[in-house]
């Protein structure tokens, strides 16, 4: 099975319905240039730092406007769509404390509903130079891990900082997953740190493609985010990368005679080894205890 995806890169502002309106545009030009599985970044619909302005922004998933347009261009341009993520109000958005999620949608072409997936890892971390994240102070992480079995493979969800767990990612693979997805706004910090070393990782070790449309440039709300979309196969090649900021449609052929052809050659899938885990102490006089 061979077929061409695309990843969107974006620089999504505060303005959900302008994001919406610029996802569409790229997504139809995506489509327009033959690909048949299109990724949009993590947050595509609005990233906002003012937690008040964001939940007055916020819907639930049926009444989204990001998702809305979704569906709508699955049906129209006969595609699957997927979202990389949005805020989705799970409660009353207006109450203080009301449980938000950080969702993927992935529509089939005729506009059916796959799969959603709600990012399970929170980024809640203190990097250098007072860069500080607590995502679990205004999202509820998901507990569900999730493979959605399609025409063209299977395909495995995760969103940005579930990068970093790659147990996810091999459950993931075990299950049959040929395609993981890591839809991501990466700080510029941790993004030209680990970024690509990352997603190269998670495609060796799997013997897997991974497709990671991202967030790049600078954002209305003050933020920087990495950029350097990516798709990579399974011998771990990158097969297409964006720049660091801005608009850009990576595009590449994805052919899952690949995965088959990494996965038999070096099959670490079928060669894993339970084991159990021994912490020795060194005792005083050189004596193991």
């Amino acid at each position: 099975m061979t077929f061409k995806a695309a990843a969107i890169q974006m620089c999504s502002g505060v303005d959900t319905e302008r994001n919406a309106a610029d996802m569409e545009r790229l997504v139809r030009e995506a489509a327009r240039q033959g690909a048949a599985y299109i990724q949009t970044p993590e947050m595509t619909g609005a990233l906002q730092r003012d937690r008040k302005a964001m939940r007055a922004q916020l819907r639930d998933e049926a009444n989204d406007v990001v998702v809305s347009a979704a569906r709508r261009l699955a049906q129209e341009l006969n595609i699957y769509l997927h979202v990389g993520s949005t805020a989705i109000a799970i409660d009353d958005p207006q109450q203080e404390g009301g449980r938000i999620a950080n969702r993927a949608v992935l529509f089939a072409p005729g506009g059916k509903l796959v799969s959603t997936y709600d990012k399970i890892h929170m980024f809640d971390v203190d990097l250098d130079n007072g860069e500080s994240w607590r995502e679990s102070s205004a999202y509820q992480p998901g507990a569900e891990a999730r493979v959605a079995a399609l025409p063209i493979g299977k395909l495995g969800f995760a969103i940005c900082y579930d990068v970093r767990f790659p147990q996810l990612f091999r459950a993931q693979a075990l299950a049959g997953a040929e395609i993981l997805t890591v839809p991501a706004a990466f700080t510029r910090q941790t993004g030209e740190a680990h970024w690509e070393v990352l997603l190269r990782a998670r495609a060796i070790e799997n013997g897997a493609f991974v497709i990671a449309a991202a967030q790049g440039g600078v954002h209305e709300d003050g933020r920087e985010t990495y950029g350097h979309s990516m798709i990579v196969d399974p011998w771990g090649k990158v097969l297409a990368v964006a720049g660091g900021a801005g608009e850009e449609i990576l595009l590449a052929d994805i052919d899952l005679s690949a995965v088959h052809a990494a996965r038999a050659k070096i099959p670490n899938l079928k060669n894993a080894r339970e084991f159990t885990l021994q912490t020795v102490t060194e005792a005083v006089g050189g004596v193991a205890a």
